[in-house]
Formats: C-alpha cells, sequence, structure tokens
C-alpha cells in the first residue's frame, strides 16, 4: 500500500527533475552571443549604444565571460554621463566585407564624436572588440 508520505516525495522528486530537465533545455537552446551577420550586428550596436540596453551591449561584445555585463554598464554610464545622443553606427572599410564598426554621435556641448571599433568573426556570429582595430 502506497502512503500519503511516498505519493508526496514522489510527486516533489518529479517536479524537481522536470525543473532542471526545463532548466537544462532552455539554457542549452539559449542563442550563442553575437549577431548572425555584420548588418545585423551594426543594427543591434546601434540600438543597444541609443536606448542604452546594458544586456542587449554585453551580448555583442567581444569581452569574453561575466565581465561583458559590467563593461556594458560601465560603458554606457558613461554615454550617459557625457549626454551623448543621435548615436549611429556605420560599418567600414565596405559593408559587405567589413572589419569595423564606425560609432559616431554627439555630447552634451553639441560637439560630434567618432570612433572605430574592430569587428570579430567566429562560428559565424559577429561582435565588436573595444580595442584599437587592425589596419
Amino acid at each position: 500500500m502506497v502512503s500519503k508520505r511516498d505519493v508526496r516525495v514522489g510527486g516533489a522528486v518529479l517536479a524537481l527533475v522536470a525543473w532542471i530537465t526545463t532548466i537544462t533545455l532552455l539554457i542549452a537552446h539559449q542563442p550563442e552571443a553575437g549577431a548572425d551577420s555584420p548588418s545585423n550586428l551594426r543594427d543591434q550596436l546601434a540600438t543597444a549604444l541609443t536606448t542604452r540596453d546594458s544586456d542587449a551591449l554585453a551580448n555583442l561584445v567581444d569581452y569574453g565571460g561575466k565581465d561583458s555585463g559590467d563593461f556594458a554598464k560601465s560603458y554606457l554610464a558613461k554615454l550617459d554621463s557625457g549626454e551623448v545622443r543621435e548615436v549611429a553606427v556605420q560599418l567600414a572599410p565596405d559593408e559587405r566585407q567589413p572589419t569595423q564598426a564606425v560609432v559616431t554621435g554627439v555630447r552634451a556641448q553639441g560637439e560630434r564624436f567618432s570612433y572605430p571599433l574592430a569587428l570579430t568573426e567566429a562560428k559565424g556570429r559577429w561582435k565588436v572588440a573595444f580595442t584599437p582595430p587592425l589596419p
């Protein structure tokens, strides 16, 4: 004869197994970091910088590990403190075979700025590296 206690323990074990399976499947199906093309990287980077979305920026940064989230938050905080607006991103030197993403914008005093970021590609995923690009 099965007791109520055995039924509760069995139910708890099944719930735990279901929860672990669900988490494992969600992790396994997470999309890889980065964008699937240079043009998508350009668009996603421009959106992340304009909306100050640190999670989106961390997904695009070739920074590695858990530090990309901290880097993204810090970077966007600097944009906020400089009251940066009108951010745009262009691919260079060629849209079809880019090696850089050029970020442009306007600071609070109206001063325009521009700087290049190196592009990296690995396993079909594109990211930006906040290091000086190689010519």
